[in-house]
């Protein structure tokens, strides 16, 4: 049975994937809007293949994943003007049977929820122990959450009455979002149900490294939105970042040339720090293992990020996009 909602679907040179991701959608829902960025893979022409609506973004302007999500939104409701939920979906994602469906009923029958979302998989975990940290990464407890990811079902009154996403924003927009519609005493829900395979396709130490610069860029623009009490967006991990990926190290180079090499012994606290986040995991042992050790190594690339958002801002100019594949 066709459910009511529309969807909008993003990409950019996602070839096979975005296939899989239209596939999984076309023939489920009233209306598939595909927003294209620029795609030189025949993205586009592959997309009207399957009978969805393509639009193609001016890429003179600067292209963010908020703006794409903003313009397919907009689509969506000029054709659908009584469209109740609109389903956003990654074009490097799949998504699975039934979800569309329960994520619709769900909407449908609490009205105070905005956004509604499930379980994110990775499709290739065993690929590289990068894919396999995404999968960790997307393993999030059921129940009401602070905020959701790229693929979650939303109520267009909800997103309509907070004026959808902030399209500068270069990163952290979903979670910037659900700030500002749990203002407005809305709730985002995550259900324990099978919601998307995602295809990260990160096989390279750099891919990792400059996803882990994205988040540290959304972290520091994230708590300069938002970061005042009480909500404190993303103050807790910028704190984080900067103090074990920029103050330590700082510390460590004064007391060298303080003191000697002697106090190069200061940087076990790093190892230390690895062996208390080990210790504290529930998962199996490799898997907290990766965790421990990438979660202290990504505090580095997170500060960079940060300090690229600090620099372009004293500068007032804006970031551009920081893509990892």
């Amino acid at each position: 049975m066709l459910c009511a909602a529309g969807c909008v679907v993003i990409g950019r040179n996602e070839g096979e994937r975005l296939r899989k991701c239209l596939d999984s959608v076309v023939g489920r829902v009233a209306l598939v809007v595909y927003v294209d960025s620029g795609s030189t893979d025949g993205s586009v022409a592959m997309a009207q293949s399957k009978g969805v609506q393509v639009i193609a973004l001016d890429m003179r302007q600067p292209f963010t994943a908020a703006r794409a999500r903003n313009t397919g939104f907009a689509a969506v409701l000029q054709a659908m003007p009584q469209c109740m939920h609109v389903q956003f979906v990654d074009g490097d994602c799949e998504v699975q049977p039934g979800w569309i469906e329960q994520a619709d009923a769900f909407l449908s029958g609490h009205p105070q929820a905005a956004v509604v979302c499930g379980r994110r998989r990775e499709r290739h975990p065993d690929r590289s122990v990068y894919n396999e940290l995404c999968n960790q990464e997307w393993d999030v407890p059921a129940g009401i959450a602070r905020a959701c990811g790229g693929d979650a079902m939303m109520r267009v009154a909800a997103l309509r009455a907070v004026g959808g996403y902030r399209d500068e924003l270069i990163a952290g927009e979903e979670p910037e979002l659900c700030v500002r519609l749990r203002a407005q005493g809305w709730q985002v829900h995550v259900l324990a149900a099978e919601m998307t395979l995602h295809d990260a396709a990160m096989t390279r130490f750099s891919q990792w490294w400059l996803r882990n610069v994205r988040a540290g860029y959304a972290y520091a623009e994230g708590a300069h939105l938002h970061g005042r009490p009480p909500e404190r967006h993303f103050v807790q991990p910028l704190n984080r970042a900067v103090v074990w990926g920029l103050l330590l190290p700082v510390c460590v180079a004064a007391a060298c040339a303080a003191v000697g090499p002697w106090a190069l012994a200061l940087v076990l606290v790093y190892p230390l720090q690895v062996t208390r986040l080990f210790l504290g995991g529930s998962e199996a042992p490799r898997q907290r293992l990766l965790r421990a050790i990438f979660l202290v190594l990504g505090k580095f690339p997170e500060v960079q990020g940060a300090l690229r958002y600090w620099r372009l801002r004293s500068l007032k100019r804006n970031g551009r996009l920081i893509e990892y594949k």
